[in-house]
C-alpha cells in the first residue's frame, strides 16, 4: 500500500518499510509517531483520494534517529560597496521507519 503524507509543510510518498528523513518532529528515538494528513493511498487495485485529507486514514512510524544534515552555505554581496556576508545552516531531521499503512 503506498499512501502521501503531509510533513513539515512538505508531501512525502510512503510505503511500510521505508526510512524517511522529515523536517525536525518531537519525540524520542524509538517513540512512535502517527501522520493524520494523508492526501491519497492505493494500490494497484484500488486508489483514495483526498479532498485535501483522507478521513480515517492513518500513517505510523518509529523515529530512529534525530539529527544535523549537512551545512549549507550562502553569501550576501554588494558591488562597490565593501558589504559582504557569508552565512551558514545545519537543518534538523528525524528519520523515521514507515510501520504501517491504514
Amino acid at each position: 500500500m503506498l499512501a502521501i503524507i503531509k510533513s513539515g509543510g512538505k508531501q512525502y510518498k510512503v510505503k511500510e518499510g521505508d526510512k524517511v528523513k522529515l523536517e525536525k518532529l518531537e519525540g524520542e528515538e524509538g517513540s512512535l509517531v502517527t501522520f493524520q494528513d494523508v492526501l491519497f493511498m492505493g494500490d494497484e487495485n484500488k486508489i483514495q483520494i483526498g479532498k485535501p485529507f483522507l478521513e480515517g486514514a492513518l500513517v505510523e512510524g518509529k523515529i530512529i534517529r534525530t539529527e544535523k544534515g549537512k551545512k549549507v552555505t550562502g553569501v550576501k554581496f554588494k558591488a562597490k560597496k565593501r558589504y559582504k556576508v557569508k552565512f551558514g545552516h545545519r537543518q534538523i531531521f528525524t528519520e523515521v521507519e514507515i510501520t504501517k499503512v491504514a
